[in-house]
């Protein structure tokens, strides 16, 4: 009896032992730090628009987690320009997971209008903005993204021209750039980095880097080097002039953003104070707006507020935007 005790608790342990190393191997598959890295090279080369030595690793990118579900979704036109999308925002999100958060907010919008008791039309028009809400999400955030990364760029040129007047080649100062700055410049540097120490040429990575980074100051970098490449001429004398250029730019959008600041406040504030008010009333009073669209004369007032008020957004919007 005792025998057949131990016996069963030595395989009990065994069991648990190799029950929980197949949970982390499980994991490790699919989880883990390795496929982590392996998923965002992919995703990055995919972002990037690789038509060349990339294209072949750039269609091996998952867009979900299921074989039938990224069936699916390539069969999406542009599928790939939402996937790039969602790169440059920095969010850890698939194209599967955007959607499926895109449709769950559509449905609550629904259910929200519903129980608001309001009319087909205004159903509709809230489900929208709910399931807009994602995508303005995701558009801001890359915003948000875009902009650290051109503040970012005039101190790393500043660091390929110091690490390339000491003796570093460019790749090498690439590098640097991807190990000592900050994210997220860090990682589309490193990017290139790989992409051109693994074979990849030199004209294709800095182009994959500016379909990654729509940005004009970037832009100004990768035409440049490219330039230069085929040209010749001291290219790290030439990265501290875009530095100063792109220096001298972000002070004056920062003038004009500070200009600008109250105007676009007072926008948002017009903008949304009727749709605000409106949703306001309804759930205060149900039918205390239905003369809106009930009555012929209130849906012609409706839909004469409503043009009035595009009109009126649009000319705000061009008033407070200044290109630079």
């Amino acid at each position: 009896m005792d025998f057949l005790y131990y016996l069963f608790v030595v395989l009990g342990f065994f069991a648990v032992v190799l029950f929980l190393e197949g949970v982390f191997l499980t994991w490790n598959a699919y989880k883990g730090p390795e496929k982590t890295r392996i998923a965002k090279r992919l995703q990055a080369i995919s972002a990037g628009g690789s038509r060349g030595q990339g294209a072949t690793l750039a269609k091996q990118r998952l867009l979900a987690q299921t074989p039938e579900l990224q069936k699916l979704l390539l069969s999406i036109p542009r599928i790939h320009l939402l996937d790039r999308l969602l790169l440059q925002s920095g969010l850890n999100l698939s194209v599967a997971a955007f959607l499926g958060i895109t449709l769950i907010l559509t449905a609550f919008g629904v259910v929200v209008a519903i129980f608001l008791a309001l009319p087909t039309i205004l159903l509709i028009i809230f489900a929208i903005a709910a399931g807009a809400l994602p995508l303005i999400y995701i558009l801001s955030a890359k915003s948000k993204r875009m902009t650290a990364i051109e503040n970012q760029l005039p101190d790393a040129l500043d660091l390929m021209g110091r690490a390339m007047r000491a003796g570093h080649a460019f790749p090498s100062a690439l590098r640097m750039v991807g190990n000592e700055m900050s994210e997220p410049i860090a990682s589309e540097f490193r990017t290139v980095f790989e992409e051109i120490n693994y074979g990849i040429s030199t004209q294709e990575a800095l182009t994959n880097l500016g379909r990654r980074v729509p940005s004009t100051d970037l832009s100004y970098f990768v035409i440049a080097v490219l330039i230069q490449h085929e040209t010749g001429g001291n290219l790290s004398e030439l990265l501290g002039n875009i530095s100063t250029i792109i220096r001298e730019r972000l002070k004056l959008m920062g003038t004009i953003r500070v200009l600008s600041a109250e105007g676009k406040l007072s926008a948002w504030i017009l903008t949304l104070l009727p749709f605000v008010l409106g949703v306001t009333l309804q759930t205060v009073n149900p039918g205390f707006l239905n003369v809106l669209w009930t009555d012929p004369m209130g849906i012609k007032m409706t839909i004469t507020a409503l043009c009035m008020m595009v009109l009126g957004i649009f000319a705000m919007s061009r008033i407070i935007k200044i290109r630079v």
